[in-house]
């Protein structure tokens, strides 16, 4: 079986129970779901679904950087919403964190998520 690697940096936001922020396997990396926590205050950030899913994005770029990858090797994500009314605002900034080719996705919407947020993205890149 391939090692398991585990990823933490302080760059994103601390796991808040019994998980990694990611756990590096062979070539890939998988990075636990991010919501909408600034990495510096420890707080949830202001603002509706499009400004959580940027937050989300950014706190997996700097996840992914610390695994020495980046969003561009991304190859799956999966986008949690508490509302589909807010898949086009979420996905218009989704989309400018992937000019190239997009990895590919899923999007659901679920009754809740930690905190109350609107929003959650998990991914899983290459390494």
């Amino acid at each position: 079986m391939t090692s398991l690697e585990p990823v933490s940096t302080q760059d994103a936001p601390a796991a808040i129970g019994p998980y990694s922020q990611a756990v590096v396997a062979g070539d890939l990396v998988f990075c636990s779901g991010q919501i909408a926590i600034d990495p510096t205050s420890g707080e949830l950030i202001a603002g509706g679904p499009a400004d959580q899913a940027r937050r989300c994005l950014e706190n997996l770029q700097a996840v992914l950087a610390a695994a020495g990858t980046s969003l561009d090797r991304a190859v799956r994500m999966t986008v949690f919403l508490t509302d589909l009314g807010d898949f086009a605002a979420v996905n218009e900034v989704y989309a400018t964190f992937f000019p190239g080719v997009p990895p590919a996705r899923a999007c659901v919407e679920v009754s809740r998520l930690p905190k109350d947020v609107a929003v959650e993205i998990d991914c899983i890149a290459a390494r």
